[in-house]
């Protein structure tokens, strides 16, 4: 009885306020039509003076609300290339130095110290062994081992640097 009085004067108004959308519309007087029916409770069926501008605004509710919702989203791509969806962000560089620093906790005080040295703050070979009071031949084999014992530790972590598929 609902849907008999009802459905065809609230499908004209929601075709109108979905821009001629009539699926749309349609499925707006369904959702509109079933919240009278689980409210039916509260609403006289035969105060029909009452009961249609509930159903107008109800369904012109759900309309903003479907608007509203459909712009708070990005826009559904079908059918695209998931790699043209690439974003340039700094996880690659961030997941890499992780890495490199748990691999770098593994590493003996003595190869972690010249690497950060020569490495990390950008010395050269002869500066560290001046600084760590080391003869040059050691400080370049130190450096040797030291990285040699990082690659170990790198392969071991899964991490050489190398773009996994």
């Amino acid at each position: 009885m609902l849907y008999q009085e009802h459905a065809e004067a609230l499908l004209r108004f929601v075709v109108r306020i979905t821009g001629g959308d009539r699926q749309r519309a349609e499925d707006i007087v369904q959702e509109t039509l079933l919240r009278a029916w689980c409210n039916a409770d509260k609403l006289d069926p035969h105060a029909a003076v009452s009961l249609r501008p509930w159903l107008f605004t109800v369904a012109r509710r759900i309309a903003i609300d479907e608007y509203r919702s459909a712009n708070a989203r990005p826009p559904e791509a079908y059918d695209q290339d998931v790699e043209a969806l690439w974003l340039d962000d700094e996880t690659d560089r961030v997941i890499a130095n992780l890495v490199v620093a748990d691999a770098m906790r593994g590493l003996s005080p003595a190869h972690r110290e010249i690497l950060v040295e020569t490495y990390l703050r950008d010395r050269t070979v002869n500066e560290v062994a001046e600084l760590l009071g080391l003869p040059i031949g050691t400080a370049k084999s130190r450096v040797y081992y030291a990285l040699r014992a990082l690659r170990v530790a790198l392969d071991d972590l899964g991490g050489t640097g190398e773009t996994r598929h």
